[in-house]
């Protein structure tokens, strides 16, 4: 009887213990879990695909972010536009209902026309006289403007050279008159085709490749990349390399989000930003490499103009200067200089 009772006295003491173990060990983990939740987490918009330079520059600024706050700080990327069109994108920052994003120039230009400046057809002479501009005082004070719009200019992304592409070539200055050219959501794009003698047609990016193939627009302008990655020259089999504009991309902060957070953290995702954007800037190097020679293999027809033709495609941009830089002359002048 005796053992009897020591048995069930040792059985209860052992079932106890595991049960003090098994609360000790639940607490633990809910303590390291608590501990390694993140502060916050934010989204970040992004309206290209997720194989592409500025989709893998943002993957890295999220990853910077996160190993530099500890995991206190957390970004989910969102590719293929899935939190809306670049515009619906900045509507929504304004308010702070998405936290981060890369936009392009020619997007965040149409609430601040003062940015226009930076993209005026023909301005660089290449893309190291870009870089010299944008990452010295000039670039850094237009990164400042963007707070007068309830946003947080962080770094500058490249986006490279855009070009024309159509259904039939352009050679010169008449071959491209009277044609209808698709155009991004932007006034100044817009006018600068008009001022070609084209047609501009405002079409969102992801219906390019079906107006094109229904001849609702004779042909559209954009980079190596855009033009590769959407198979825009399956429909558009004529490529010519006039380098008309060099729109660069900014990566960007809602201020409602920015002022939520502690000086030390805001020079965090500064720093972070900018070291995506250097890394964001090879991998453009490089997929645009492969993206010429995966459209040429295709057989398209590469065009390159003469540097007189060129020319005589900048002239025609006088009204676009006179336009949109009316009050900036100085600084357009300044900038060609640099």
């Amino acid at each position: 009887m005796n053992s009897r009772r020591r048995y069930i006295a040792i059985t209860a003491c052992v079932l106890l213990l595991l049960v003090v173990v098994a609360f000790g060990i639940s607490t633990i983990r809910e303590k390291k879990a608590e501990e390694s939740a993140p502060e916050y987490v934010f989204l970040y918009a992004e309206n290209q695909i997720a194989d592409y330079p500025t989709t893998h520059g943002a993957n890295r600024f999220a990853e910077l972010v996160y190993e530099r706050t500890d995991g206190r700080i957390k970004i989910l990327v969102k590719p293929d536009a899935e939190l809306g069109s670049e515009m619906q994108v900045i509507q929504q920052m304004q308010y702070g209902g998405i936290a981060f994003a890369r936009i392009s120039l020619s997007q965040l230009a149409e609430y601040m026309p003062e940015m226009n400046v930076l993209q005026m057809p023909y301005l660089y002479s290449g893309p190291e006289h870009m870089w010299r501009v944008l990452d010295g005082e000039i670039g850094d004070e237009f990164l400042l403007k963007t707070r007068d719009h309830d946003l947080v200019g962080l770094s500058w992304y490249d986006a490279g050279a855009r070009n024309f592409y159509s259904t039939s070539p352009i050679t010169c200055l008449e071959d491209i008159k009277g044609m209808n050219i698709r155009v991004q959501e932007s006034d100044m794009m817009a006018d600068m085709v008009s001022a070609l003698g084209a047609n501009p047609s405002k079409i969102v990016y992801s219906e390019v490749y079906s107006a094109i193939e229904q001849g609702l627009v004779d042909g559209a302008e954009n980079n190596w990349p855009s033009y590769e990655a959407m198979r825009h020259y399956m429909v558009a089999r004529y490529y010519t390399i006039d380098e008309h504009t060099r729109v660069p991309e900014l990566q960007i902060c809602s201020k409602a989000v920015w002022d939520k957070l502690s000086e030390s953290d805001q020079k965090i995702i500064e720093e972070c930003a900018r070291e995506s954007a250097l890394y964001e800037r090879v991998l453009w190097e490089e997929r645009e490499k492969r993206s010429r020679e995966v459209a040429e293999k295709s057989g398209i027809t590469v065009i390159e103009l003469s540097p007189e033709e060129k020319l005589r495609f900048r002239d025609a941009m006088q009204s676009v200067y006179t336009k949109y830089c009316r009050d900036q002359m100085d600084i357009l002048q300044a900038i060609m200089e640099y």
